[in-house]
């Protein structure tokens, strides 16, 4: 493996040995990567394709297009698929029917932007970042933006307004809570740093502060973001992968071949790392499990 190690403790995360496996390739752009440990497949955005593809462990098929350039991805408490819309400004669930349902899609009277990443909370709060990326050409529908800021919410499973937490960042983008969900971590691609929030019992947020600054050599910026089962945070950024301990110091970072958006553990360990990368996914096996 091709890794800067920056602590010995990352080898206990990452055996010296591991290297990242192409397991598919030729798509446009990649992102928001879902295991489905039911099906034991894995999901995937291809954004600019317009479509969720899924790869079952042999091939890749197209799990639905049009997709609208969605993003990322999660499953809610009862298992169904929320999606993160560019081209439509939208939170989506997909119901056990088939149907769609809108969870969130205006702030104030006025289009989000374009819904990004998103994470949900055991009590079933949806929380999502909504940067003005799926404006931009190519990865969404080029369109001016209606709010004048770019903003972290949390959206109501039972449907309503989405509740605006924070509006002061240049463009969020990755979001994960710790393992207690008492902080949520949310990273600003723009400013190349992670911010740590208080999450009260209402599920608001309190007490932010840049919690860890990504930098480094190489192609990449803070994307996807989350946590493994001992609480390292790994987080896209220059050079690959970073990993990050409790206290915020990054211990190392795992090379990737191509700009690495986003990621999730999988296989039926939760020890396979699957790595959305540009024009292709890859697999890396890691020696603690992914949540």
């Amino acid at each position: 493996m091709s890794a800067q190690i920056r602590e010995g403790r990352f080898a206990d995360i990452v055996a010296p040995d591991a290297a990242c496996e192409k397991v598919a390739g030729g798509f446009l752009f990649i992102e928001g990567p879902l295991w489905d440990a039911r099906s034991g497949s894995l999901l995937f955005s291809d954004i600019p394709g317009n479509e969720i593809r899924r790869w079952d462990g042999a091939a890749v098929t197209s799990f639905r297009k049009p997709s609208h350039m969605s993003n990322g991805l999660a499953w809610d408490r009862e298992g169904r698929l929320l999606a993160c819309e560019h081209a439509t400004s939208r939170v989506t669930r997909t119901e056990s029917d088939g149907r769609i349902t809108v969870l969130a899609s205006h702030h104030a009277g006025k289009e989000l932007n374009s819904p990004n990443d998103i994470v949900v909370r055991s009590d079933g709060g949806i929380y999502f970042t909504d940067p003005g990326y799926g404006r931009m050409e190519y990865y969404g529908v080029k369109r001016p933006e209606q709010l004048g800021f770019r903003g972290v919410y949390r959206a109501d499973p039972g449907g309503g307004a989405p509740t605006l937490l924070a509006d002061d960042f240049a463009q969020p983008n990755g979001i994960c809570f710790s393992a207690d969900e008492r902080r949520l971590f949310v990273n600003d691609t723009e400013r190349g740093h992670i911010r740590a929030f208080d999450v009260r019992d209402d599920g608001t947020l309190a007490g932010s502060k840049v919690w860890a600054t990504v930098a480094g050599e190489g192609p990449g910026a803070p994307d996807g973001m989350k946590i493994d089962s001992a609480g390292n945070l790994f987080c896209t950024g220059p050079g690959g992968i970073q990993v990050f301990d409790r206290s915020a110091a990054c211990i190392g970072v795992i090379a990737v071949p191509e700009g690495a958006a986003n990621f999730c553990w999988g296989g039926k360990d939760l020890r396979e790392l699957f790595i959305t990368a540009t024009t292709s996914l890859y697999r890396l096996r890691v020696l603690v499990p992914g949540r």
